[in-house]
Formats: C-alpha cells, structure tokens, sequence
C-alpha cells in the first residue's frame, strides 16, 4: 500500500499521506505555513466541528442534504466533538488570512470520515460527500471563523469564571480566619495606619469577584451569532431561514445562550466583540499580577524581610544555597499573567487590522484568545491550590511591626494637630521611643488618653476615635 494518496483541489492534484483524513487543501496548508508547530486549541476544534455538524442537520430538516449524507456528516462531527480525530487537525496558528485553511481542514476531515460511514475509501475517486459542496453549504470561512471564535470563547467561560471564583472564595476564607490580626499597613511601600490581615485579603477577594462581574458581561458580546452571512454579510447561497434556524440549533446543542445577529455585516467586519472580552481577560490578569506581589512582598524574608505571611513550600528554591523556599506559585501566577496581556496586545492588533468587509487577521485572534483562557484557567488553579489555601499568617511578625510604627501617631490628630504629630512621628524614630513616652513628655496628652487613643484595633474601623476629638 502506498504511503500516499492523491488528493485534488482547484490548484490541481497533490499528495497526502494516506492514512491522512484531511484532504488537499490541509495539505497546502502544511506545506505553505510550517511557522510554529503549533496546532489549533481544541476550542477552535470544537467549535468548528461544532458548526459543521449543526449544519447537516439543519440542512436535513430543510430537505436541502440527503439523509444519509446529512446523517454521515453529523456522526462524523459527533466522534470529533467525543475526542475523536484530534491529531488530524494540524494546520498552523500562523495560516492563510480569515482561516481558510483552518475551516478547510475541518470540512476535509469530517467528509472523509462521513464518506467512510458511507462505505467509501479515502482513495475512492467515487466518495460522495465533497467538503466544499456539502460540509461547507451555506457557509464561508468569513462567517464560520468569527462564529467559531464566539463559541470556542463560551465553551470554557465558566470554567474561567469557576478558578476565580474559587480563588476569590480561598481569599474570602483567608479574610474570615485573619480578620483579627491587627498589622502595619503600607502606603508608597512606607509605613501606614494599621489595617486587618482580613481586610487586606480581603480586598483581594473582591477585586477577583468583580474580575468575574466583568468577565461575565463581556462575554454576552460574544453570544451573538453572524453564522450564515456566508462571504460578507448578505447571505449569499444560504437558505432564507438559515441563519436563525442555526443559532437555535447551536444552542440546542452547546448548551449555551445564543443569540441571532441584528447586523451579519456588522458581525463579520468587526472583531470588537472578542477584543473586548480579551481585555476583560487582561484587567483580570492585571489585579492578579498586583495580588501576587503583594503576596511575594508580605512573605518576603523570612529574617530580613516582612514575613507577615509564609506560603507553602513546595519546592526547594535554590540550587546553590541550602534551605531557601521561595514563593514559586506567585511568580508563576505573574509569568502567566504577563504572557495572558501580551496575547491580549495580539488580539487587540489584530482586531483593528481588519478591512472593508472582512478580518484577515481572525486565525491569530482565535489562537491568541483561547490561549489566554487556558492560561488563567490553569494558571489561577495552579495558585489557588497549591498556594493560596495553604498561605499561613505570622502573627507575632504582623504585630512586631506594627508596634514599631511611628505613623500611628496619626490617631492623634483631632487631639494634638497634624505639626505636633509630624514632630512626634520624628522623635519616635531619631530617639527609638515610643509614641506615648514623647506625646506625653511634651504634655499634649496624659497616659491615660494616649493609651486609649492608640488603640490599633479600633483604628482599623475608621471614624474618630472617642476622647481624641476636638482639636488641639
């Protein structure tokens, strides 16, 4: 048997190998781009697959496939959609413009396999089903991509949604358990009025959870659907009822809210819908990038840093100094993070350099979207599980620093006035004492009222504290 098998397009006949169920133009494919050896995300499988099979059937129920090739595409989109048939899709992220050759393949593969279902060969000059005239009916890559890239994004939004939410709730907990541990807080990396443990973690918590508000609302944008305004948005060659009749089998068969286009022209030439939910992604990965340094910043040490806070040790840090653990989990979480907001900058470029009727650049915007999703899904995992819940407070260590910080001479200001206080502040540190022992010696305040006044705790509830108002 040979190792090849001729395959023919509108260029004319080429080799593919035989064992192969993509066809010709896949071929071309392969042969014209091999840029990274990077293969699609299995998002842009999906979803592909995904509008190839609710095609036939739509096609079915319009009388407009036969049914056993109508029958024979849709099985062969099913065993794609089961895992089936993942390493036949092969062409590069870095492809013809639009992504011809990515919709090509996937019209190749399904017929060659809906031709076997059939009882044909793949070498059968006879095989009936023709990626071009019955997988791809009604359809152009210019509306089958953006649509697949819309899907691909909702396939895994709430996975996405479900490792913040699951990091938010860590910090949550982490905010219930600390909210008693009264320390230093720090502005401009310089001491600061005190502040709880929980409260600052739990700011953490919240910006996550509104992380997840955004997210969730930009990705309705994506919901709406332009599948069936065929090469620019006037639905040439596709029935009447085509496009409505494929948004409600879609999500019949995904699961998900989908709605039909107000506009195919509009959905076809603009990529805001994906550019905006990839910057959704990149505000995310922004705050978790400023959360991780934090940590980094309040583990640090442990002797010579502020060691406010230990994280698990999870591997050794070192291969030259003994015994050094360092906060490996928070610095993966800001790799990862960097790498999310650079692929945003791509589909940001991207989507821009659309023209008139059409986006060229849409194989790199789907490559570069669903590589952000799977990036901060594994990444905010990763954190969460092996990082965040295992995070332990030093109380002792918060509750040091905080009794050294001069700056809680600021509880004294309805009392004692901003200037005495700056003078205070000064003292406190030029002379090593305490707050108390200057307040008192310079006979702004009596023992009493200053041990009432700097209280710590009662500080971190704002207000004015009782006895210390009136000015002074």
């Amino acid at each position: 048997m040979s190792d090849f098998r001729t395959e023919k397009d509108s260029l004319g006949p080429i080799e593919v190998p035989a064992s192969a169920y993509y066809g010709a133009q896949t071929q071309r494919a392969i042969n014209n781009f091999p840029v990274s050896g990077l293969k699609p995300w299995p998002a842009f499988v999906w979803s592909m697959t995904m509008i190839k099979r609710a095609a036939a059937e739509v096609h079915l129920d319009l009388g407009m496939l036969p049914a056993d090739m109508a029958k024979a595409i849709m099985q062969a989109g099913d065993e794609i959609l089961s895992g089936q048939f993942r390493d036949e899709f092969v062409v590069d992220p870095f492809q013809a413009g639009a992504g011809t050759s990515h919709n090509m393949n996937t019209n190749e593969v399904i017929s060659n396999r809906a031709n076997e279902i059939l009882g044909f060969k793949r070498d059968d000059a006879k095989k009936p089903v023709n990626p071009n005239n019955h997988v791809n009916m009604a359809q152009s890559t210019n509306d089958t991509i953006p649509t697949a890239i819309r899907l691909g994004a909702l396939w895994r939004v709430e996975e996405l949604l479900a490792s913040l939410r699951g990091l938010a709730e860590t910090f949550r907990a982490k905010s219930r358990e600390w909210d008693d541990v009264v320390k230093s807080g720090r502005t401009h990396l310089q001491d600061a009025v005190p502040i709880r443990l929980g409260q600052e973690v739990g700011a953490w918590a919240k910006a996550i959870e509104r992380n997840v508000e955004k997210l969730d609302q930009a990705a309705e944008g994506l919901r709406r659907l332009g599948i069936g305004g065929t090469a620019n948005g006037t639905g040439l060659n596709a029935h009447k009822e085509y496009h409505s009749r494929m948004v409600a089998k879609l999500s019949k068969l995904t699961g998900l809210k989908l709605y039909e286009s107000d506009d195919l022209f509009e959905s076809m030439q603009s990529m805001q819908d994906a550019v905006h939910f990839s910057g959704a992604i990149r505000t995310c990965a922004q705050d978790l990038v400023r959360i991780a340094n934090d940590i980094r910043l309040l583990s640090s040490g442990p002797t010579t840093g502020l060691a406010e806070i230990t994280c698990p040790p999870v591997q050794p840090g070192s291969s030259i100094m003994p015994g050094k653990v360092n906060p490996v989990l928070a610095e993966m979480l800001n790799m990862a993070m960097f790498h999310v907001m650079g692929c945003d900058l791509t589909v940001m470029l991207a989507g821009q350099a659309g023209q008139l009727e059409l986006n060229v650049m849409m194989p790199i915007i789907a490559h570069n979207l669903f590589e952000e999703m799977h990036v901060m899904i594994g990444a905010v995992n990763a954190f969460n599980h092996n990082c965040a819940k295992g995070i332990t407070v030093n109380r002792e260590r918060a509750e040091g620093w905080l009794a050294k910080n001069p700056i809680l001479v600021t509880a004294l200001n309805m009392k004692i006035g901003y200037e005495n206080g700056a003078v205070v502040a000064k003292r406190s540190l030029a002379e090593n004492r305490s707050i108390k022992d200057i307040v008192v010696e310079m006979g702004l305040m009596s023992p009493d009222e200053v041990d009432k006044a700097l209280d710590p705790k009662a500080m971190t509830y704002g207000g004015i504290i009782e006895g210390v108002g009136g000015g002074g």
